[in-house]
């Protein structure tokens, strides 16, 4: 499925609109992890685990919009958003969700 942060598909033409479809994911972060980026901060340099997770949990995010999209006759997902925050105490869970407008596009 084609999935893209534009409003259409260079050259090819929108047949239906669907609606609005999203994916969610929370993943919790680990104590370990913490305890190593906060090394990191002091010293300097990127948190490769930290990096890991966030992609991780926008690889989940997008796929259940697809699945989402997929499961309402859509072949493609257009003007996709990813949106980031932490939730639970101290911002201990990073949560991703993406949306966007599901479409039929021609082949």
């Amino acid at each position: 499925m084609l999935v893209t942060t534009t409003p259409q598909v260079e050259g090819k033409k929108i047949i239906r609109y669907i609606g609005l479809v999203s994916g969610e994911t929370i993943i919790g972060a680990n104590f370990f992890r913490d305890i190593f980026a906060g090394i990191r901060d002091i010293v300097g340099g990127r948190s490769g685990s930290y990096e890991k997770v966030l992609r991780e949990a926008k690889e989940t995010a997008v796929y259940e919009m697809q699945q989402h999209a997929a499961s309402l006759g859509a072949n493609a997902v257009v003007g996709v958003d990813l949106d980031y925050e932490t939730v639970g105490s101290g911002g201990s869970m990073l949560m991703v969700t993406a949306s966007g407008t599901a479409v039929v596009i021609e082949q």
